[in-house]
Parts: structure tokens; C-alpha cells; sequence
């Protein structure tokens, strides 16, 4: 029993009774086992005579290619058949868009950082992650592999993409404009919020798996967006997506609605962005 209180009295002199709450309790910066990275510049000349800044967005470019060709065949291949039974169904759909996620993140995230997705990109950009420079080229590339990538299915079958919707997102009958942008939202919000907290480098000091398992909450997260969502939008969350199927389907129900998938990524990544960097990091208000 002795040696009990010892270790009681030893346990109250290491940790006092009255504790820092909020970010009062927030490690000091010189002894924290991870450090952020400093914001990000708002236009950086140096990038652009950089052969890594053009790499990345080659990259960007080939993995939105890449995105768009698998997974609106796989639309296709669902679409076009009389019957969902013989074919993957939505849930292949779902895990077309989450697994070409996956597996794109993975193997541009040392290069670009694996956006493929302007929404995403965005999201980076309000929290100071990469500068507005790269930002804009990032967009441009995505938009211009995504046209590619829609572009080289109808290719392939083009009375089959023609009649079948082309893989373009439009709000479905029974659901209005706002359901669609809400959905839309909810949805960006859920995938850039898990792409903060996958490469939080917080996360990554204090986890050593983090690194490696990153692109897969971020797949997943997809997954599960699509899984709800295709019924409501087809499941935009992807402003790149959106616009490369629109423009090589180009018919007016590709287009009337097509504003909801670029308004409501950009809210739901500004939200995610804003709630990571302010509430879940607080680094706002760090000295």
C-alpha cells in the first residue's frame, strides 16, 4: 500500500489538478512533434519556370483523364442494360468512382498531390495549402482531362453514350434544384473534409501508417457519396467530372442544371475547409 501512494502522490505531481482547456492547452510550437506548413503565397513566379509545377499538372490532367474513362463506362455499361440485375449496378458505380479515387491519389499524391478534382483543389487553396497560381492551372488541367476522358467513351460507343445520358449529372425527376445543390454540398463537404484529415500533419507525425493509408478514407469517403447521392444528382462532387461528361453529351438537360455542380462543390469545399482549419485545428487562433 505504501508504494501505492508513492505512486499516487508521484501521479498528482505530474499532473496538476487544474488543466489548460481550449487552445489554451495547445502544445507550444517549438516542442510539438510535427510542424505545419507555412501558408502557402499568393502568386509565386518561381513555380513557373519549375519543371515540377508543369509535372504536376500533366499529372492532374492524366489522372482526370484516367477518372473520367473508367468510371463513365462504367455508367454506360450499367445505363444501357434493360435489366440492373445483370450488370454492377449502383453499387459498382459507387465503387468505380471511390476505387479509381483510391487508386489515382495514391499514385499522383508524391507528384501533384493527387486533387483530381477542382472542388478539392479549392478547398486547399482557402487554407493556404498551395498558391493561386497553381490552383488555377490545377483547374484548368482537371477540366481539360475530364473532356479528354468523357471524350475517348463516346469514342468508343457513341450511340450507346448518346442514348444513354452520357454520364452527365443532372438533378433527377422528383427531386428539386435545391435538394440537388444541397445534396451536392453535403457531399463535397464530407470528401475535402476527409482530405484534410487524411493529410493533417498532425495526423501523419503522430500515426506512422497515416501516410500510406491517406488515399484510402478519401476513396472510401467517395464510395459512400455516391452510394447516396447517385439517386438525387448522379453524384457531381466534382466540378471537372461534371463539366467533361456535360460538354461531350451536349444536350440542354446536360446543361440546365449544371451550375448546381459547380455552385455546390465549391460551398461544401470552402465549409470543410473553413471547419478543418478553424474548429478541428483552431488554427486560427494559435499565437
Amino acid at each position: 500500500m505504501e508504494g501505492k501512494e508513492e505512486d499516487v502522490r508521484l501521479g498528482a505531481n505530474k499532473f496538476p489538478e487544474r488543466q489548460p482547456i481550449g487552445t489554451a492547452a495547445q502544445v507550444p510550437e517549438d516542442s510539438k512533434d510535427y510542424h505545419d506548413s507555412p501558408p502557402a503565397p499568393l502568386f509565386d513566379p518561381s513555380e513557373l519556370g519549375s519543371w515540377s509545377f508543369y509535372r504536376a499538372g500533366i499529372a492532374e490532367f492524366m489522372a482526370t483523364f484516367l477518372f473520367l474513362y473508367i468510371t463513365i463506362l462504367t455508367v454506360m455499361g450499367v445505363v444501357k442494360s434493360p435489366t440492373k440485375c445483370s450488370t454492377v449496378g449502383i453499387q459498382g458505380i459507387a465503387w468505380a468512382f471511390g476505387g479509381m479515387i483510391f487508386a489515382l491519389v495514391y499514385c499522383t499524391a508524391g507528384i501533384s498531390g493527387g486533387h483530381i478534382n477542382p472542388a478539392v483543389t479549392f478547398g486547399l487553396l482557402l487554407a493556404r495549402k498551395l498558391s493561386l497560381t497553381r490552383a488555377v492551372y490545377y483547374m484548368i488541367m482537371q477540366c481539360l482531362g475530364a473532356i479528354c476522358g468523357a471524350g475517348v467513351v463516346k469514342g468508343f460507343q457513341k450511340g450507346i453514350y448518346d442514348g444513354n445520358g452520357g454520364g452527365a449529372n443532372v438533378v433527377a425527376p422528383g427531386y428539386t434544384k435545391g435538394d440537388g445543390l444541397g445534396a451536392e454540398i453535403v457531399g463535397t463537404f464530407i470528401l475535402v473534409y476527409t482530405v484534410f484529415s487524411a493529410t493533417d500533419a498532425k495526423r501523419n507525425a503522430r500515426d506512422s501508417h497515416v501516410p500510406i493509408l491517406a488515399p484510402l478514407p478519401i476513396g472510401f469517403a467517395v464510395f459512400l457519396v455516391h452510394l447516396a447521392t447517385i439517386p438525387i444528382t448522379g453524384t457531381g462532387i466534382n466540378p471537372a467530372r461534371s463539366l467533361g461528361a456535360a460538354i461531350i453529351y451536349n444536350k440542354s438537360n446536360a446543361w440546365n442544371d449544371h451550375w448546381i455542380f459547380w455552385v455546390g462543390p465549391f460551398i461544401g469545399a470552402a465549409l470543410a475547409a473553413m471547419y478543418h482549419q478553424i474548429v478541428i485545428r483552431a488554427i486560427p487562433f494559435k499565437s
